[in-house]
């Protein structure tokens, strides 16, 4: 890979990985719910899973999609499904008055699993594949999915960190309780593009 090409992918990678969605939202909450280092495998299992569906998905997954139109609605389904049941675990994340916060972070393989259900990080891994491994190599899908390994984990740790930097403004459960369900909100209202088709 030339040294623009990679340069680009490196710039690719930090833009889709640092702007807003489905995983950064749920850090932004984690953040403020449970703190920096009780977070760190929640971070670690979406830079490790999205890596490794990037590569899965430049070997040909892809594929699948475009010879069997079904497969895209059962995993638009599926993932509908399963990020309101995240937006309701957020949503109700905050203690009730005079209790400890309820729920815990995401562990690194719920993390990783979850990339397979976002839609972003489909866009995403498509984008990357088309554009920087064009023919699918081997090789060049490596060089891709390392990319993002390498990039994604500090990109979304800004919004872990975002979150603990919040925690010091919702000490009081009301407050706390009225930002996870602006952020259970958000994560619905991400939702939108994928129910429109786009």
């Amino acid at each position: 890979m030339s040294p623009d090409l990679l340069l680009a992918l490196v710039a690719y990678a930090f833009v889709t990985s640092a702007t807003p969605g489905p995983n950064n939202v749920m850090l932004l909450a984690s953040g403020v719910n449970f703190g920096f280092r009780r977070t760190l495998p929640h971070m670690g299992g979406i830079a490790l899973g999205h890596a490794f569906m990037v590569f899965v998905v430049g070997l040909g997954l892809v594929g699948v999609f475009v010879t069997y139109p079904p497969a895209r609605l059962a995993l638009t389904v599926v993932s509908v499904g399963y990020m309101l049941f995240l937006a309701w675990k957020i949503a109700n994340a905050a203690p009730p008055e005079g209790r400890p916060a309820q729920g815990r972070p995401l562990t690194f393989l719920q993390a990783a699993a979850f990339q397979w259900v976002n839609p972003k990080a489909w866009v995403m891994s498509l984008g990357a594949v088309t554009l920087y491994a064009p023919g699918q190599e081997w090789a060049a899908v490596a060089w891709v999915a390392g990319v993002f390994a390498a990039v994604n984990f500090p990109s979304v740790a800004i919004w872990a960190a975002l979150g603990v930097g919040l925690r010091r403004f919702l000490t009081r459960p009301r407050a706390l309780r009225l930002f996870n369900w602006t952020m259970a909100a958000l994560l619905v209202a991400s939702l939108v593009p994928v129910l429109r088709g786009g």
